[in-house]
């Protein structure tokens, strides 16, 4: 035994989603509004980024409870959050909660070229179990996520930096969403040609 437990699929989706589709619906209503705290106002964004800050250390906590374990890229992922979010509510900034999808793709491909740089695939690492593949499989699908992760940084920076609010938490809610499904979803002639079958005897 390894202390891991199974969760149910749509509870882990769930938890993980959550916080995310909270923080749009609550952004679309409070957009237009200035709301004070303490006798400080906040945009309704920066009210959002608050609010995600203590969902997603929630939702973490009851992953890491009901499953025995967390991976990097979830643990990486709420220090992030934390440390960026906090910088923005804390200095009246949007900016640095807008920086927080970059600073993840990037530390995410970072993560997989050094693997790479040495010959492995990291990714292997945190998806051998649900996604067995040959050795050649799974150097193919890392550089091509590394790849992913590093235009995923590029693509969240010009949409920050070029458009509105209003847009950004839309590209981040649905679009940067979308862009993994559709990654994962194009990636089939590799796993069909390299996957490996189960014995079942």
């Amino acid at each position: 035994m390894d202390g891991q437990k199974k969760l149910h699929p749509g509870v882990k989706m769930a938890l993980e989603l959550g916080p995310i589709v909270l923080f749009f619906a609550g952004y679309m209503k409070l957009r237009d509004q200035t709301v004070t705290l303490f006798g400080t106002d906040y945009s309704g964004f920066l009210v959002m980024t608050a609010a995600f800050i203590p969902l997603m250390i929630i939702t973490t906590g009851l992953l890491w409870w009901l499953t025995g374990k967390l991976s990097k890229m979830q643990i990486a992922t709420v220090v992030l959050v934390v440390v960026f979010g906090g910088l923005s509510v804390w200095l009246k900034d949007e900016r640095f909660f807008k920086m927080k999808p970059t600073m993840i793709y990037l530390l995410f491909g970072g993560a997989l070229g050094f693997g790479l740089l040495r010959g492995q695939s990291y990714l292997r690492l945190v998806m051998e179990e649900a996604l067995p593949l040959q050795p050649e499989g799974w150097m193919i699908l890392t550089r091509r996520l590394c790849a992913f992760f590093f235009a995923l940084a590029v693509a969240n920076e010009l949409i920050w930096r070029s458009f509105s609010t209003e847009v950004w938490v839309n590209f981040k809610t649905f679009g940067l969403t979308a862009a993994l499904f559709l990654f994962f979803m194009t990636q089939g002639s590799v796993l069909n040609r390299y996957g490996i079958e189960e014995d079942k005897g």
